[in-house]
């Protein structure tokens, strides 16, 4: 299909996503969309007489030749939503996006994607948890997405690039900018690690009504988002939101409650928006999802953790060697009483050193 009969589609005046959709569902494709009659467009349950005569003016076509002329000369992929290269995640959702441009070498359809959302205004508590949290994706083969803001979503893409995972930024403007201008050096970093992405054709400025639209796609190309730092209003509680009307999972980083930058996680958790994690290793029991471990891992787990007592070395040993237990086996094993070692194994999954699993079963981190 012509990439200017899909590019032209999106640049009709008063012709958003959803209508686009209706609007390819009763004609088959763009080209039979512009080639429609007045009587044939108006047939259509809720396409009415302002968007049909804006689709008949032709108007539009100038502008998706200039456009497609931009994406060629520039490298930029033009993503048609019926293409094998959209993104899959993205695509169920019914507000997406029909076209979206995208310049980079990472795969839109990973085998797990996370969101990483939170304040402009992060603080060395949200910048920390940022770091430990990206530090641990890396062995989950993930992909992190965020929107290239000032504060926590620029530090997870940075961290991003510094430990090899692949980062997507969407952004609320053309690509023929990058904004925050500051942030130009991480982008171009980006897109070899990466890439940038957007619903907005070149010249569209990153005004304060694009955010909130740049948000749902943020929200949906991700399995999970995840909070980590965020006031009570702001993008990363509408990301949250969008997150969970797509039925997605949402999560968040609890912080202190006299801390105004930890207000919205709190809100979120104490209204069952979103999940509370506190590391990595909540995040893989929530989703699921199962940490590959290099050689050099494996090599590394092989030696105890210094701070265990005689009696966790025990419990350690037992679970690296049958992977996880009920507190019926360690119990059995170990010939100890359930009341003693209920009181071990909670000190040892304060400190991290294992995971509990619905039916009392336990399993090393």
């Amino acid at each position: 299909m012509n990439k200017i009969e899909q590019i032209a589609l999106t640049k009709i005046k008063g012709i958003g996503p959803k209508l686009s959709r209706l609007l390819l569902a009763y004609c088959g494709n763009a080209e039979s969309v512009l080639s429609s009659s007045k009587k044939q467009l108006l047939s259509i349950p809720g396409i009415g007489p302002a968007a049909v005569d804006s689709i008949l003016s032709k108007s539009y076509l100038k502008e998706a030749e200039d456009e497609l002329n931009f994406v060629e000369k520039h490298d930029i992929q033009v993503l048609w939503v019926e293409d094998d290269s959209y993104p899959e995640r993205l695509r169920h959702c019914d507000d997406a996006p029909i076209l979206l441009y995208y310049k980079g070498d990472g795969s839109l359809n990973p085998q797990k994607a996370v969101s990483i959302v939170g304040t402009r205004n992060a603080t060395s508590y949200g910048k920390r948890i940022c770091e430990e949290l990206v530090h641990d994706l890396k062995d989950l083969n993930v992909q992190v997405i965020s929107g290239l803001a000032y504060g926590i979503d620029v530090h997870a893409h940075r961290l991003a690039v510094k430990n090899d995972i692949s980062t997507i930024g969407v952004l609320g403007h053309g690509l023929d900018r990058i904004y925050p201008a500051a942030h130009r050096e991480v982008a171009s970093r980006m897109i070899q690690c990466g890439g940038l992405l957007t619903e907005f054709p070149s010249g569209t400025n990153p005004d304060k009504q694009n955010f909130p639209m740049r948000n749902r796609i943020i929200a949906g190309l991700s399995d999970v988002t995840i909070v980590i730092e965020a006031a009570i209003k702001g993008g990363a509680l509408i990301t949250a939101e969008i997150a969970n009307t797509y039925n997605r999972d949402v999560c968040a980083f609890p912080g202190r409650i006299d801390q105004e930058y930890s207000a919205g996680c709190n809100y979120l958790i104490k209204t069952n928006r979103a999940h509370l994690i506190r590391h990595a290793a909540d995040l893989c029991y929530l989703m699921n999802w199962e940490i590959t471990e290099t050689p050099k891992q494996a090599k590394q787990l092989s030696i105890l953790p210094a701070n265990l007592s005689k009696d966790e070395q025990k419990v350690y040993n037992f679970l690296k060697e049958h992977e996880q237990a009920t507190i019926d086996a360690i119990s059995l094993h170990l010939d100890w009483p359930q009341s003693k070692l209920a009181i071990i194994l909670l000190e040892m999954e304060i400190n991290n050193h294992l995971l509990s699993l619905p039916g009392k079963v336990y399993k090393l981190i």
